[in-house]
């Protein structure tokens, strides 16, 4: 929330497979990533959930790196797109003409105004959802499309193996040595992994929209719930709530951030998120998290 000696203000990024989502580049973002290994000229996407500077500062740093990289790079860069909520178009505008520099990066405006999907990447889908915050704010959601996988003791029991095993996939049946044998009757179902992204906000119904049965649940814990008054106050989220969404929500992993600088030890969140939910992460700085294994 605020920078302090071991933090620096928000900035996070998703990487999957090929893709790579930056969420509320705060103040620091450039040099971040550079710690980090994060490559801004990788970028697929940058979501900004509001306009507070511990959410946005950063961006005009990212942009004018993606210029400067795309400027040394032999065919330029891709387009990038920039989410925001729509009604904060005049900030946007002064983050992005911040200050002088050779503009090639190439920036993609999407701002939200309605609830849902806002754009597909590749296979994933990206949506966003309204909070409760004291300016309109919107977390997002990343989806990936449910598929199936080869099951080896069904390929085993059909006598299916080697080459075949790609000839099935591709044309749906193949006759093998037991008998005609279809793709459904080698594979089992797989769920796509999903991830939510939630900042600043009071509990509402659209953290549940945002987080049902996600593998993956990012949630702002400004404060312990000894505190709520202040969480009401100012419109955040408590360590409390966020354990209690995320287990009523399905989430498989819930990663707690976005600290107020009045607590010295982050273990005040884990110990009180940890009594609703049962696999909760502090994300400390420059920590890398993982999807909880299936």
């Amino acid at each position: 929330m605020l920078p302090t000696r071991l933090r620096a203000h928000n900035s996070y990024a998703l990487r999957w497979d090929n893709q790579l989502f930056l969420f509320d580049p705060g103040e620091g973002t450039q040099r971040g990533c550079t710690f980090a290994g994060i490559a801004i000229a990788r970028a697929t996407a940058v979501c900004v959930t509001h306009f507070h500077g511990d959410h946005c500062l950063g961006l005009p740093g990212v942009i004018q790196r993606r210029s400067f990289d795309s400027s040394s790079h032999p065919k330029g860069l891709g387009s990038l797109p920039i989410f925001y909520p729509g009604d904060g178009q005049e900030y946007f505008d002064r983050l992005r003409h911040a200050s002088i520099f050779h503009d090639t990066s190439n920036v993609e405006q999407r701002p939200i105004f309605e609830a849902g999907q806002q754009a597909t990447f590749g296979d994933l889908t990206l949506s966003a959802y309204p909070l409760k915050h004291r300016d309109s704010t919107y977390g997002y959601r990343i989806d990936e499309p449910d598929s199936v996988s080869v099951d080896s003791a069904l390929l085993e029991k059909a006598g299916i193996s080697g080459p075949d095993v790609g000839r099935l996939l591709r044309e749906g049946s193949l006759d093998g040595p037991n008998g005609t044998v279809t793709v459904d009757e080698v594979t089992v179902p797989k769920r796509g992994q999903s991830m939510a992204f939630i900042m600043d906000t009071l509990p509402c119904d659209s953290i549940l929209d945002l987080a049902r049965d996600v593998d993956l649940m990012v949630c702002e814990s400004t404060y312990v719930h000894a505190e709520v008054e202040l969480a009401e106050k100012y419109k955040h989220m408590t360590a409390r709530w966020a354990g209690e969404y995320a287990t009523e929500a399905g989430a498989k992993r819930l990663v707690l951030t976005h600290f107020s600088a009045r607590y010295q030890d982050n273990n005040v969140f884990l110990e009180e998120a940890s009594k609703y939910h049962n696999d909760v992460v502090v994300a400390d700085e420059l920590s890398v998290t993982p999807f909880p294994e299936r």
